[in-house]
Parts: structure tokens; sequence; C-alpha cells
């Protein structure tokens, strides 16, 4: 090989790695940007899940609601404090507002399907009937109630509790008998949260 010929492969080498170099620093930050999305995914959706302040009828906060998506309709984690030790009913009522002392704002049972009240009803439940809550002697409660005929993620459903008038959770005086109408003989509110405000 002649000096000449070995002089233009050395060139030709030299403009080939030039042209590399140019586009290193655009491969350096498609590089960090790919690092940047490679964190972990988040395994609770925002939209799945949300806490509702409970309040009494002083319109005080006495404990959350925390709703979250389930295989088979929700799952209502309920933390609150005095309250009358005892069986209490809890439903989910059909208007998105708490204003004390009756709570009368948040509307009748939440019903989208027409049913009867009560598990014990040929012709029931409603969407919004849950399952009596126990309060202990020193007036708490935790527990976890299933509510499976409802749901939060899918707005175009009969179901869902994101309606244009909202929704409330309303734990009441009395225990629900699951039988009598329209509300099981359950009592007085003594306690709201606006799950959704009317839009």
């Amino acid at each position: 090989m002649s000096i000449h010929s070995g002089n233009m492969c050395i060139k030709e080498l030299e403009g080939l790695f030039v042209k590399r170099l140019m586009y290193l620093p655009l491969l350096l930050v498609i590089l960090v940007l790919a690092a940047c999305s490679d964190g972990e995914t988040p395994t609770q959706d925002p939209s799945e899940e949300f806490e509702v302040t409970m309040m009494n009828t002083d319109e005080e906060e006495i404990g959350t609601a925390t709703f979250s998506e389930a295989d088979d309709g929700l799952t209502i984690a309920l933390e609150a404090e005095g309250l009358e030790p005892g069986m209490h009913g809890i439903h989910i009522h059909n208007a998105g507002m708490c204003e004390g002392p009756d709570f009368e704002t948040a509307g009748d049972h939440y019903n989208p399907t027409d049913a009867a009240h009560g598990f014990d009803h040929e012709d029931g439940p409603h969407a919004g009937d849950l399952e009596n809550i126990e309060v202990a002697d020193d007036g708490t409660v935790s527990t976890e109630i299933a509510a499976e005929n409802v749901t939060i993620l899918d707005e175009n459903v009969d179901t869902t509790l994101m309606t244009d008038a909202g929704t409330a959770l309303i734990i009441h005086s009395g225990e629900d008998d699951y039988e009598t109408q329209p509300s099981g003989d359950a009592g007085t509110p003594v306690v709201c949260g606006v799950i959704s405000e009317a839009k």
C-alpha cells in the first residue's frame, strides 16, 4: 500500500469518527430520558382509590372512608370515632351534599336500578345498601365494607358513584334491618361524607 493510499484511509477513518461523535450528545440525551422513565410504575392508579372525610352533625371531622376499586365492586375502609356504641346502618345516598344538622341534603339511598331496600328483601338491595357496622364501646370503628353493586371508575355505567348529582356516605343512628322500606328503619343520619360533588 502506498503512503498516499494510507493517508486516504486514515482521513476516511477520521471523518467517520467525527461523524459518529456528532451523534454522541443525542445518544446521551436518549439514554438519560430512558433512565428517567425506567422508574417503578405506581401499583395504584390514583383514580382507583380516594379518601372521603366523614363529619358529624356539628360538621366536625370524625374520620375517613377510603374507597378502593376491587375485583367485585368497591371496598370501603372506614375509620371513625365519637360514635354511639353498637350497630349502625350505613348507606350511599344519591346527592353529594352534607349539610348539618340532619344531612337531608344527601337525598335518598343511591338506587339507580330502582330496586327495593334491603339485603333480605326479595327485590333488593339498593345499589347503595351496605352491611351494618359495629361501633366499639369507646365509640370507634375500624372496618372494611364491601360495596359490590357500585363503581368509581366507569362514569358511563348506571351504578357509578360519579354522577351529576354527586353521592354521599351516611352512617345512621340505628341498625338497618335489611328489609323495612325505604331505609331499613335505621334511624336518623348522624355522620356524612361527600363521595362525589354535584357537577
